[in-house]
């Protein structure tokens, strides 16, 4: 679900549709737009966004029942960040769509960790998710880490979006742990390093982010946030922490209730 700010425009209920895009149904009086696709959540805000409309991603929903749903916000050295959503979207699948900004262009491990501990960085994870006790693989593999998902892909102006499918990840199992992203490429198994059957050999954490339960689709009503004064439309536009993010007076007395 997005939101879309802007002049409300004409008043209609679905919308046309693109290449990926199943369906658009739009609600003005919301100020809220479904649609179901099978695109990243990057991609169908940038569609939404080529009306000239701001758009907001509210939530990731399955069609059907609420199994969970989780995201981490990941962050590294220098410019890295990112936000990554897993969706149970049956008792099999989780999808697992993410936007990272900040790599260098090229092939990154991701792999979920065992720890949620971020206390020394991306080094106090702890180690790939394993509770089976197995070898490192690749995601379609029988003989992997449960927190095995492969590789991402960084362009050339390093951002790597992706949409994932996994059906040995459940998201019930990895709330609380962390998600790394991996300064190299994972051999998933297959190269001849001593590391290979163990890490992937991908190198270092890159960035990283504790996975916390989210708001399955329609569960967030929020426009504001409490906290700070800022909207969602101005969430983009403003650091997420620190000097010049809130918009409240410091001045201000808090009220007495």
């Amino acid at each position: 679900v997005y939101r879309s700010g802007g002049d409300s425009g004409p008043q209609h209920g679905h919308g046309k549709t693109s290449q990926g895009v199943q369906s658009v149904s739009i609600d003005l009086s919301k100020e809220e737009v479904l649609v179901e696709a099978a695109l990243t959540s990057t991609e169908v805000q940038s569609l939404i966004e080529r009306t000239g409309r701001r758009a907001v991603l509210k939530g990731i929903g399955g069609s059907k029942q609420d199994l969970g749903a989780a995201v981490a916000m990941l962050s590294g050295a220098g410019s890295i960040q990112g936000v990554v959503r897993f969706l149970q979207v049956s008792e099999e699948d989780c999808l697992i769509d993410g936007t990272i900004d900040g790599l260098e262009p090229g092939p990154h491990g991701l792999h979920v960790h065992t720890l949620g501990d971020l206390t020394q960085d991306c080094l106090s994870c702890g180690e790939h998710y394993n509770p089976f006790g197995k070898q490192h693989g690749g995601p379609g593999d029988s003989e992997r880490h449960v927190g095995d998902l492969g590789n991402i892909v960084a362009g050339p102006d390093g951002r790597a979006s992706f949409r994932l499918e996994d059906r040995q990840l459940k998201v019930w199992d990895v709330i609380g742990r962390s998600l790394v992203v991996d300064s190299g490429e994972d051999d998933l198994g297959r190269g001849g390093h001593s590391l290979s059957k163990l890490t992937g050999n991908s190198g270092d954490g890159l960035a990283c982010g504790i996975i916390a339960r989210s708001a399955g689709l329609f569960q967030n009503p929020k426009k504001i946030c409490a906290c700070d004064g800022v909207t969602l439309w101005e969430e983009r536009d403003r650091p997420v922490a620190g000097k010049g993010r809130s918009k409240i007076n410091p001045e201000t007395p808090p009220a007495h209730l």
